[in-house]
């Protein structure tokens, strides 16, 4: 059996999924989407913070305390909880995310409770499994060669909205992000290269302020920028996937018309 789903050709218009991507962000649901991945940034970071602190005795600990930033008033443990919870949050939240950002345009000034509660254990855990196996794959090849980082980033980059928006399971997810890649890999390398750029000059902007001995303001600064310009990147492939998903006409396809049809009459 072939890894990718068969006579998938579907062709991406990039400039049209940035412009319908940036629309969907700048709207009541991306707002509502910005603040919780804003929120999810400051206590993943707070946390690991604490919990390297923690580590090291009272003095040592007060100096590493101002160069790191943010902390929490908590035990190293609790630090190390609250990590592992805000990294399970972090997989639920990109379901919802997902589901969110690929309703029709007229729905997203809603956001309905279906988003988040319909199947989000298993897609949950499918995500986060999911994740702990393209993430450390593309690691590896952007450290081996580089394009096979780019390539399989690329390859994978529907994983997220094949789980969340049709309910596909890890491997499903896998073969239907692969088989819709299949004809614009080059098109979607722009949008993996331009995270790369995201990454790149959040990190400029972090190393500043720490310069500045401002470490706090850094990290709420640096944060925010990372959570805006990452929330309109996913917007942008939000967008990328409707365009695609909806000139797929295999056997194999999804019917994901139930996701926005459920709710047509909540919060509108």
């Amino acid at each position: 059996m072939p890894w990718c789903d068969q006579e998938q050709y579907m062709t991406l218009h990039l400039g049209r999924a940035i412009n319908d991507g940036i629309k969907r962000v700048l709207t009541p649901t991306g707002g509502i989407l910005l603040v919780v991945f804003l929120a999810l940034q400051l206590v993943t970071q707070a946390s690991i913070n604490t919990a390297v602190i923690s580590v090291f005795p009272p003095g040592p600990a007060g100096e590493i305390e101002a160069a790191l930033g943010m902390t929490l008033p908590v035990s190293g443990t609790v630090a190390g909880g609250l990590f592992v919870g805000a990294v399970v949050l972090s997989s639920a939240y990109f379901v919802v995310l997902s589901r969110a950002l690929t309703r029709p345009s007229e729905e997203l000034s809603s956001f309905p409770s279906d988003l988040y509660t319909r199947r989000m254990g298993r897609a949950t855990l499918s995500l986060f499994v999911g994740g702990l196996i393209v993430g450390p794959a593309i690691m590896i090849g952007f450290v081996l060669l580089f394009l096979p980082g780019i390539f399989l980033a690329v390859s994978f980059l529907f994983f997220t909205f094949a789980v969340g928006v049709e309910d596909r399971g890890i491997i499903g997810g896998l073969k239907r992000s692969w088989g819709l890649s299949r004809e614009n890999r080059l098109k979607l390398a722009v949008i993996v290269i331009l995270a790369g750029v995201i990454g790149f000059i959040s990190g400029i902007v972090g190393t500043l302020f720490d310069l500045a001995s401002a470490a706090i303001v850094g990290e709420l600064i640096v944060n925010t920028l990372n959570s805006v310009l990452f929330v309109l990147l996913y917007g942008i492939i939000a967008a990328a996937y409707l365009q695609v998903e909806t000139q797929d006409d295999s056997p194999n396809r999804v019917n994901t018309s139930g996701v926005s049809n459920s709710h047509e009459s909540v919060g509108s």
